[in-house]
């Protein structure tokens, strides 16, 4: 079979389930309101980043990519689902990248939706404060944001393959990407900059002192996608359906 009708098919199983097409437009919705929220936050903080105000609202959205990309891969795993799916393609490359596929597009597009819908609502509220922001600077922010959403929602279908469980990925991705820079970050020092959220969310800010800037920082987010999404793919190539 070639790649289209696979590809075809895969995003009809996405279409076909209302609890994934709810997801993304919960993406856009919880990190536009947040963003909102922050755009009438105190701005008289010398460390204020207009930018990282603007699009904070990520960070509690980024919770409904990464569920996304979990959930499209780990439905296959109920009900021995995936049985039906390899005897469809026994190809398990071709498959696994349609499944990708279906993952990347929708979350790039709304995230890049989300990204602009964030950014205007958020500098309706700040006002004179956003000022400061050049267009180049407010481009980079919407492009960077979307493609940070969809390399976190690659990297939990990366680990959603690997553990064939989504539960077991939330569990594990979720509070990683909450917590954990926080937790270690006073301990570790400048080696949570490498950490896959926080190094891509450099691209949201309007300065950066850290070891990354705006697009290393998003090909490290990459980096830990792709070893994710390796590892994945060798447990699916490897272990039975």
């Amino acid at each position: 079979m070639s790649f289209t009708p696979v590809l075809r098919s895969e995003a009809l199983k996405v279409l076909s389930l209302r609890s994934l097409c709810g997801i993304l437009p919960a993406l856009l919705a919880v990190t536009t309101a947040f963003s909102a929220l922050a755009g009438v936050s105190d701005t008289s903080d010398p460390d204020f980043d207009p930018l990282f105000m603007a699009l904070s609202g990520v960070a509690p959205g980024q919770i409904a990519a990464i569920a996304f990309g979990a959930m499209v891969v780990s439905s296959e795993f109920h009900g021995n689902g995936i049985r039906l799916s390899l005897a469809a393609v026994p190809r398990r490359g071709r498959w696994f990248a349609a499944k990708l596929v279906v993952i990347a597009v929708p979350v790039l597009v709304t995230g890049l939706l989300t990204a602009a819908a964030a950014l205007f609502a958020a500098r309706t509220g700040l006002g004179s404060a956003a000022d400061g922001l050049t267009a180049g600077q407010q481009v980079r922010g919407v492009v960077g944001l979307a493609v940070y959403l969809t390399l976190m929602s690659l990297l939990a279908a990366g680990l959603a393959a690997l553990f064939r469980s989504g539960t077991a990925t939330l569990s594990t991705l979720i509070p990683f990407v909450l917590i954990v820079s926080f937790v270690i970050g006073d301990v570790a020092g400048g080696a949570t900059d490498f950490l896959p959220d926080k190094a891509g969310q450099v691209v949201i800010h309007q300065t950066h002192d850290g070891h990354l800037g705006p697009w290393t920082g998003l090909a490290v987010t990459a980096l830990w996608a792709a070893a994710a999404l390796l590892a994945g793919a060798r447990r699916l190539r490897r272990g039975d359906a």
